[in-house]
């Protein structure tokens, strides 16, 4: 009797409580729907393309998708919240964005636990009636999961992530990779949202202008001689494993001084109009073409926590608003522009007397660093920098700090004594060596940094900065070739 009622218990509970909503099983050609809500929700299949469109607005419409289809694609059109499991799905278009997301609301896509799913694109030319990314999205989107998501996409002006607004990651394994060139290149147009003849770009170079009337440091002595001829230009790694081998031949970014440029369509690992905001997981990106960014966030950028790793032709993490780093472990590293570049809205011309906040008078903080781990390398040398916030403050509260780059000497791109909450040196005039230890020791001879860079940098300018660090105390920089001992005498201290 008790052995029926449980049955009976669980026969009301399997009708009662369904997993998903909708279940979309992928066989190479063919696709196949199975529905647990028929009503608001309408379902098109044709071969392994699926268009899903739900009017609720209440409910929140959840989804599976598992399988494998080497032409397939699903179309999501949502009035509400979705969930979009993906569980155990290889998924590749031949034509626009695999998951394309139309929501009104936020979508979550979540990496079933222990299952590696792949979502790929070849093709984004026939922009009219496409997306040209892989996961394409109109509103926010959070990943989470303890499962693996590869983002790969291959075609030409085709994105790894793409969304309008706010993307989040949280305990995810996602990696991102885009190999394809850009669509084409704007042509220069004068303001901060096209380019400075003769450097081009989204960013008018900082040394086209006068030095700002205050409030940045002024070290003498011009600008140092960083060879370029001593950079060794290593290439795109293979971007799995903890630790890729950063070997092979620099591809070429193209024409233009310092590789400023705007393109259409460029192959942006993952982008956003809102903000970018990484909370946990584990976050790999790699893109290989001119113009295509690894991380760029137009109204921010957060790493609150977690592992990411990106490695760009172009910067590796860009922002129109302020890049955050709040205790995520980070490597930031480009291999032919700033390896961190922010661009708030008053960054360029803001010595001129532009300014969006005109009764305070103050200027929005491009770079804040509060906790964690930040690795910022820029490979090619002057005037690109390791952290790049053009005529913005940058501050740094905490965490362990290591940038390496050419373009800092006497440009702003560094903290002032008010804004080195936590002791901070610019160490100018360090020769990296690929795969050579760079450590600072203290005064007792205890390592308070090392870190090995892999590529070699001439005459580079570093920004360390270090939770061990005390004023008035006195240290030592060691690497191949190269030492000194310094003291630091301000919060922020200029080391030659």
């Amino acid at each position: 009797m008790k052995e029926q009622l449980l049955l009976a218990i669980l026969l009301i509970m399997s009708i009662v409580c369904h997993a998903e909503d909708i279940t979309v099983s992928y066989k190479g050609a063919a696709a196949k729907v199975t529905r647990q809500v028929e009503d608001s929700v309408k379902v098109n299949v044709d071969g392994a393309k699926v268009s899903i469109k739900s009017l609720y607005k209440s409910h929140k419409l959840t989804l599976r998708l598992t399988g494998k289809s080497s032409d397939g694609q699903l179309v999501l059109i949502t009035a509400g919240k979705a969930e979009v499991k993906l569980d155990g799905l290889t998924l590749t278009s031949g034509e626009g964005a695999p998951l394309w997301l139309k929501n009104k609301k936020k979508v979550e896509i979540v990496a079933v636990n222990d299952t590696r799913n792949t979502l790929s694109v070849t093709a984004c030319n026939d922009t009219a009636k496409h997306k040209g990314a892989v996961i394409w999205a109109k509103d926010k989107v959070l990943f989470s999961g303890k499962g693996v998501l590869n983002v790969v996409a291959t075609g030409d002006g085709c994105r790894g992530i793409k969304t309008k607004k706010d993307i989040t990651v949280e305990e995810l394994t996602l990696n991102v990779t885009t190999s394809g060139n850009h669509l084409g290149e704007k042509p220069f147009s004068f303001g901060p949202q096209g380019g400075f003849p003769p450097f081009g770009g989204d960013s008018i170079r900082r040394d086209s202008f006068p030095a700002p009337p205050g409030g940045f440091p002024q070290f003498g002595g011009g600008f140092p001689p960083f060879g370029g001829d001593s950079i060794k230009r290593e290439g795109m790694p293979d971007f799995g494993g903890e630790r890729p081998d950063f070997s092979g031949e620099m591809p070429d970014f193209g024409g233009g001084f310092g590789g400023k440029h705007k393109y259409y369509a460029s192959a942006k690992g993952i982008a956003s109009k809102g903000r970018i905001i990484i909370n946990s997981g584990s976050v790999t990106v790699r893109t290989a073409t001119a113009g295509a960014e690894g991380i760029e966030g137009k109204q921010g950028v957060a790493f609150n926590g977690g592992r990411v790793d990106i490695l760009s032709p172009d910067d590796a993490v860009n922002s129109s608003g302020t890049i955050e780093f709040n205790g995520a472990y980070v490597t930031a590293r480009s291999m032919g522009n700033d390896a961190v570049d922010a661009n708030p809205k008053t960054g360029f011309f803001t010595p001129f007397g532009g300014n969006n906040n005109a009764d305070s008078q103050e200027i929005d903080t491009a770079i804040v660093i509060r906790g964690g781990t930040v690795y910022a390398w820029s490979q090619v040398g002057s005037p690109e920098e390791g952290l790049d916030c053009d005529f913005s403050p940058i501050v740094i509260e905490g965490g362990t700090v290591f940038s390496v780059g050419g373009g800092m000497g006497e440009m702003p791109s560094v903290p002032t004594n008010d804004t080195a909450k936590q002791p901070t040196v610019l160490l100018i005039g360090i020769d990296i060596e690929k795969d050579k230890a760079v450590s600072i020791l203290d005064a007792d001879g205890k390592t308070v940094q090392s870190v090995t860079v892999p590529f070699t940098l001439r005459r580079s300018a570093s920004l360390v900065s270090s939770s061990a660090f005390r004023l008035g105390s006195t240290y030592t920089v060691k690497t191949k070739g190269y030492e000194k001992t310094f003291t630091i005498s301000e919060p922020f201290t200029v080391v030659r």
